[in-house]
């Protein structure tokens, strides 16, 4: 068997569904989605329905689901609470069923829509992420939540890392200048990922509006093994065994 193929997607923007309809697509909004629904799964969620639009968040509300919705940082008015990892607590979420909407990360699970397979990225889960990848043998996109349709740095270097694992393992290939980019990026903010996460323009938004005490958390690596993943379009979550986790 040859080589997959990893391909990087920096926007939402940029994001062709129909030339990866074969492929793992892993969703990355580190700050702080992605991060969220990780710590929701290790927490004992029972599974996330992503929701795109305020709407549909509501309807789900009025229904009698807890909500979790925010947009531009800001809790909505009718949510139980907003995005960050340190709402989802175990006493909130084990054993439910959460609703959850934000400003980029859900959004983008519904673009990738038409994939063989979707699936949540984040530093908090990399190393189950990466195992449970191989394991798929497909081609792989990192797709880049972003902000608002256009490139961040906290995203892309997320992908840059997970993107060098894949590639370090011989198994993946790519002429995608995007990955290259990615992993360049990574390179260059590995050795202080902390120090690097200062010049991110949202760590900025998020500290002028008092939600930055969740920055370090998401910068973590392997606080998880557990794997979320699309499943007839709910997440819910798989976990790695101990033995396949590099």
């Amino acid at each position: 068997m040859g080589q997959r193929c990893l391909e990087t997607c920096f926007s939402p923007a940029l994001f062709e569904p129909d030339l990866h309809s074969g492929s793992v697509v892993v969703i990355i909004d580190i700050l702080r989605a992605t991060s969220a629904i990780c710590t929701a799964f290790e927490n004992g969620a029972a599974s996330i329905i992503p929701v795109a639009d305020v709407p549909e968040a509501k309807e789900y509300k009025n229904r009698g689901y807890q909500v979790a919705a925010e947009r531009d940082g800001y809790v909505l008015d009718f949510a139980d609470f907003g995005n960050s990892p340190f709402n989802f607590t175990r006493e909130k979420v084990e054993g439910r069923t959460i609703v959850y909407s934000t400003t980029n990360g859900t959004g983008i699970i519904r673009m990738a829509s038409s994939a063989y397979k979707i699936v949540i990225g984040s530093f908090l889960n990399i190393s189950a992420l990466v195992s449970w990848l191989i394991s798929q043998e497909r081609d792989v996109v990192l797709f880049c939540a972003g902000w608002k349709n256009r490139f961040n740095l906290e995203d892309t270097i997320c992908a840059g890392a997970i993107a060098e694992r894949l590639m370090e393992t011989s198994l993946y290939s790519t002429i995608c200048d995007s990955t290259k980019a990615a992993l360049d990026l990574w390179s260059l903010a590995k050795s202080d990922l902390r120090g690097y996460i200062e010049k991110v323009a949202h760590r900025t938004r998020l500290r002028n509006k008092g939600l930055d005490d969740c920055i370090d958390f998401c910068m973590t690596p392997d606080f998880t093994k557990k794997i979320p993943v699309i499943e007839n379009g709910i997440l819910v979550s798989l976990t790695m065994p101990d033995t396949a986790v590099k």
